[in-house]
């Protein structure tokens, strides 16, 4: 009995506990390396690196109607605009490897110059009692808010700091797109401005409206911006 006692086999159920602890260290460590392959290629930007892969699901929701708004405007003329945007946030007393972040963008926008049509005054057209002279005093052309192109419109290079990398992982920053795509709306209206849109806004629309009343019978249509 003591003999039977001694050379008793250990039973089989301690071999199974390590080999299934063994296999979940081993996948334990597939994992961490896995994951270290990913961030290595979010830093350094090596394609190929991505071992999960990526799929896009659009999720979006329908477009929501906010507001209405009844137009009085002739838009007379616009113009496409591209502008490369070089925008840099630096940290004091940090070199721009550790904090710091620039993008460099090209954006794609138009603009539109249109007269309103919708203010005008009574005294605003005056006509001839024989119906043949036609006089009209508009305003001067304006501009229109600038839209961006988002096809037409990206990012050529994005440089972070190490510290800006690292809150990318643990939290999103939707302002930083935001705040380059401000910039290059206020770059292409400025352009806008300097160019000759908004006086080839009004010679258009007074070629229009020569046309539509010499249609109507008048024999001479003069047009004035006040």
């Amino acid at each position: 009995m003591g003999e039977d006692t001694e050379n008793r086999t250990p039973p089989p159920r301690r071999t199974r506990q390590r080999s299934g602890g063994t296999w979940r260290l081993v996948t334990l460590a597939l994992l961490v390396v896995a994951v270290a392959l990913m961030l290595i290629g979010q830093f350094l930007r090596i394609p190929g690196l991505d071992v999960f892969g990526t799929e896009v699901k659009d999720r979006s929701g329908p477009a929501v109607l906010k507001s209405v708004q009844d137009l009085s405007r002739y838009e007379g003329a616009a113009g496409t605009y591209q502008v490369v945007v070089d925008l840099e946030h630096d940290a004091r007393f940090l070199p721009d490897a550790i904090r710091g972040t620039r993008t460099l963008y090209v954006a794609t926008g138009s603009v539109g110059a249109y007269v309103d049509l919708g203010g005008l005054g009574d005294d605003a057209v005056t006509v001839d009692a024989g119906r043949t002279e036609a006089t009209l005093s508009l305003p001067h052309a304006r501009l229109a808010a600038p839209a961006l192109d988002p096809e037409r419109s990206y990012a050529v290079s994005k440089q972070r700091g190490l510290l800006d990398r690292l809150g990318d992982l643990f939290s999103g920053n939707p302002a930083s797109e935001q705040a380059v795509n401000v910039l290059a709306a206020r770059r292409i209206s400025d352009a806008a401005r300097e160019s000759d849109l908004a006086s080839r806004a009004e010679r258009n629309t007074t070629t229009m409206l020569r046309e539509l009343l010499r249609g109507l019978g008048f024999e001479r249509v003069t047009v004035s911006y006040a």
